[in-house]
């Protein structure tokens, strides 16, 4: 009784001390000309903020509007922009593509079912570089030729990977089966050539022929010609000299014919003379091997005819 007694006591003395400290605030005196100071922008500084937000929302307007021209026009999608493709494998090109500047690439490849096309209005050059930057290899395709300037160029076949043209500074090697020349004035060397075989197509003739200076076909072993299923002819316009420094002149056939000798005659003094017509004759040999023909007699008549011996 007596604690609750104290409780409500002390409550009242509270309730009293909270009523004189509000009448004393309602009765403190108070100014008549009080100035009150505005809180906020006002006048010429407001107007300039709203035409500063106007302009930052109108920017922002048109950086969207050209943000989103530019992502349709450029043809802007997830894997890539226009005919631009990334994919895991590298960067893919779709249809025809300029480049302005130097391209620096380590591989380039095309779709299984199309070519690739390299086209410039002057030239394409092809640059290969080692690791401090110079050149190794070039590759020029122009209008007039084609440049391929390195230490070695080589041609090699798909299948196996056999060399088969390849040139240095050195030689020119030409490793296919067949070498085939198709110009209508064949084939033109400067200088020698060393080769085991030539050999024409088959039903084609094949010709050696040097139409301002000589033709020589030289061997340390020997040369043979030979005419399996035809002729062999010989043709010039002065003498055609047949020599053997060391061995001899082998003539082996069933019939051999020395066409155009001279033919001597005999002397109107001479007793084996005859006007009937003279169908044998004697061949007869110069001190200086020249071939001519003498009437054929009981002897010997190259001593009667051996007047052409004279005259040669």
């Amino acid at each position: 009784m007596d604690r609750s007694t104290n409780l409500d006591i002390e409550e009242l003395k509270m309730t009293r001390e909270q009523y004189i400290l509000a009448t004393q605030q309602n009765n403190l005196p108070r100014t008549e000309n009080a100035q009150l100071y505005p809180v906020g922008i006002y006048g010429w500084r407001k107007r300039c903020l709203y035409f500063f937000v106007l302009l930052l929302l109108v920017t922002m307007i048109v950086n969207l509007a050209m943000t989103i021209w530019i992502l349709k026009v450029m043809n802007f999608t997830v894997d890539g922009m226009g005919n631009l493709r990334v994919t895991k494998k590298g960067i893919r090109l779709e249809g025809i593509s300029e480049f302005l500047l130097p391209l620096y690439v380590k591989e380039i490849h095309s779709r299984k079912d199309s070519p690739l096309v390299l086209q410039s209005d002057r030239n394409v050059t092809v640059n290969a570089r080692n690791h401090m930057g110079q050149l190794t290899g070039q590759l020029t395709i122009g209008a007039d030729a084609v440049e391929a300037q390195c230490k070695r160029f080589e041609v090699r076949a798909s299948e196996d990977g056999r060399v088969l043209f390849s040139a240095d500074e050195d030689e020119i090697t030409i490793g296919a089966e067949k070498l085939k020349v198709t110009g209508t004035e064949g084939a033109v060397f400067g200088h020698s050539v060393e080769t085991p075989h030539i050999r024409a197509e088959p039903s084609q003739d094949l010709r050696l022929e040097s139409p301002t200076r000589s033709l020589i076909m030289e061997a340390p072993r020997g040369v043979q010609v030979s005419a399996a299923a035809g002729d062999f002819k010989a043709t010039c316009r002065k003498e055609l000299h047949l020599q053997s420094t060391e061995g001899e002149i082998f003539l082996n056939a069933e019939t051999i014919r020395l066409g155009n000798l001279p033919t001597g005659s005999f002397s109107s003094s001479s007793p084996s003379s005859s006007s009937s017509r003279q169908t044998v004759y004697e061949l007869c040999v110069c001190p200086n091997g020249k071939l001519y023909l003498s009437p054929a007699g009981v002897g010997s008549t190259c001593q009667s005819s051996s007047n052409i011996c004279l005259w040669s």
